[in-house]
């Protein structure tokens, strides 16, 4: 179970941090836009599409490494007050019964769509530019093969902390910004680090 659960989390992230580099894409891409559609007052023809196409494409991408990570919304007022096994016992019956009917019909639905798409060499409508977008379809089947891969691996985690008492999460590899300038401040700060008593060094 572990060894594959350590598999799908290394996939997600490989995935998900590769396709992570188009948001850099994808802010040159709209900056250029703004410069030459405000400075030099002609606008292209393909900024908005090709804007489209990388942050659906990011957006598709990321999310098996982002449940991977636990970092999708859910409404865990509750749920974080339950102890591991109860949360494990109600993640198990929600991925059955809801995820992987979902992810799978992504998967098929996704299929037809982008063989539909390549069969006539689909190109965007939204701009005179005409970019080819049928190749991108196929990021929606992609996708949704990874999110069943990384769902295995969520399913494998519930099945373990039953048994166990206890999550297994994956390996720290990214860190918020607001994270790490806390541990900072907290590492400058002696008083941070023993909040309500008095730290010895500051005797």
């Amino acid at each position: 179970m572990l060894g594959f659960i350590n598999f799908a989390d290394s996939l997600s992230a490989a995935f998900g941090k590769a396709f992570g580099w188009l948001i850099i894409l994808m802010t040159f891409g709209v900056s250029y836009e703004v410069f030459v559609r405000y400075v030099l007052n002609s606008p292209t023809p393909w900024s908005l599409d090709v804007s489209f196409i990388m942050y659906g494409t990011l957006f598709m991408m990321g999310g098996a490494y982002t449940l991977s990570r636990g970092g999708h919304v859910r409404g865990d007022f509750l749920y974080r007050l339950w102890n591991p096994r109860a949360q494990a016992a109600v993640d198990l019956v929600l991925y059955l019964f809801f995820f992987f009917p979902g992810v799978t019909a992504l998967i098929f639905s996704g299929w037809k769509y982008a063989s539909r798409s390549w069969s006539y060499g689909e190109v965007s409508v939204n701009s005179p530019a005409g970019i080819p977008i049928y190749q991108f379809k196929s990021v929606i089947v992609a996708a949704g093969i990874l999110l069943f891969i990384q769902g295995i691996a969520q399913i494998l985690r519930c099945i373990m902390c039953i048994r166990e008492g206890y999550w297994r999460l994956p390996d720290d590899d990214v860190k918020e910004t607001e994270e790490i300038l806390v541990q900072q401040s907290a590492a400058e700060d002696p008083a941070a680090r023993y909040p309500g008593s008095e730290h010895p060094d500051m005797k």
